[in-house]
């Protein structure tokens, strides 16, 4: 019968949270099998009682009396305790395994802020020319929407390399702090050192296996404590693929020339690849080839929820007690009637 079936299936979810405290059961029946409880009381001396013991024949012996219990009152004695039990092992009901997906990647995302960012050589979709940032800020935004199985950090440096987003789920989030950034704001130089530095230290302490970092800048290392190439070396003893995409005008000559070599070896010495986007269609097209280059990863992750039922032996017992209060109640309530009556 469908409703056997479905009871059977929910007692078979049903776990314990602490079955030893079933070992308790048993403790009744050991207790029977104790001396009853003796306790001294005055009585009544009279001067005849010899007389008493001869007349009837009977035997001097120790007084005693054990209350008496009905066979209604052992039972929810023994209910009350079987309860009292279940409660205490703290019953839970196991539901059906549920599966949910996680982010499998971490993908930090440095981004170069330094002076030369604000050159407008990139068009947007309206056809108008804007900084280099805004192009990236438009494709990145795009980025993080696409990527749901990644979990996104950004990285901003200029002077020195500082922490935009830590690695979040939250895209909605990480986008906003990425609009909120402006050119200079981390210093007018390129620190591409530091910043690979410092995304080494968060892959670390994120503890993840799939490790990729993007590094979008328009010039060359200007002030780095560690050199570039160096970073990406640590880098790829800590399994963190690096992909350098060149953003602007690559004739461009002094601290704004960009440093396709050293990009090239940081690609190549973490298994990355390198890039160079001249305008805002190739900046497209790289991220593109990301999606198939890197893949969105998904970790799976299954859980069965619990429901602690507790309550529901300690609601009985509750309503046991109640019962047996009640029972007394009305023994006591006829004895006192027929004594009245007598």
């Amino acid at each position: 019968m469908p409703l056997l079936d479905g009871i059977a299936t929910w007692v078979l979810n049903i776990q314990w949270a602490m079955p030893w405290a079933l070992l308790l059961l048993p403790l009744p029946i050991l207790m029977r099998l104790m001396p009853p409880y003796r306790e001294a009381q005055n009585a009544v001396r009279v001067p005849f009682f010899e007389r008493l013991l001869e007349a009837s024949e009977a035997r001097r012996e120790r007084g005693a009396m054990i209350p008496a219990r009905r066979r209604s009152q052992r039972i929810l004695v023994v209910l009350m305790w079987l309860a009292l039990v279940l409660g205490v092992a703290k019953p839970q009901w196991v539901g059906d395994p549920i599966e949910q997906q996680k982010a499998g990647r971490d993908l930090m995302i440095a981004v170069d802020l330094s002076g030369s960012m604000e050159t407008q050589d990139f068009d947007n979709q309206d056809g108008e020319q804007v900084d280099r940032l805004t192009a990236v800020k438009t494709v990145l935004t795009r980025l993080a929407s696409e990527r749901p199985g990644d979990r996104l950090g950004l990285i901003v440096f200029g002077n020195q390399a500082f922490l935009q987003s830590p690695f979040t789920e939250d895209h909605k989030t990480w986008a906003t702090l990425l609009e909120e950034t402006r050119i200079r704001m981390a210093g007018p130089s390129t620190a591409l050192g530091d910043a690979v530095g410092l995304a080494i230290k968060l892959f670390v302490d994120a503890d993840t296996e799939n490790r990729v970092l993007l590094v979008l800048t328009d010039g060359n290392d200007t002030g780095s404590m560690v050199p570039p190439v160096d970073a990406a070396r640590v880098a790829a003893s800590e399994d963190i693929r690096i992909y350098p995409i060149a953003v602007g005008d690559p004739s461009a000559v002094g601290e704004e020339a960009i440093d396709k070599d050293t990009l090239l070896r940081m690609a190549e010495v973490t298994g990355g690849q390198a890039f160079e986007a001249l305008d805002r269609e190739q900046l497209d097209q790289i991220f593109r080839l990301l999606d198939t280059l890197e893949p969105s990863v998904f970790d799976s992750v299954t859980f069965r929820p619990r429901v602690d039922l507790y309550w529901l032996p300690l609601t009985v017992l509750v309503f046991l007690y109640i019962a047996l209060r009640l029972f007394f109640g009305i023994a006591a309530f006829s004895s006192w009637k027929e004594s009245i009556e007598q």
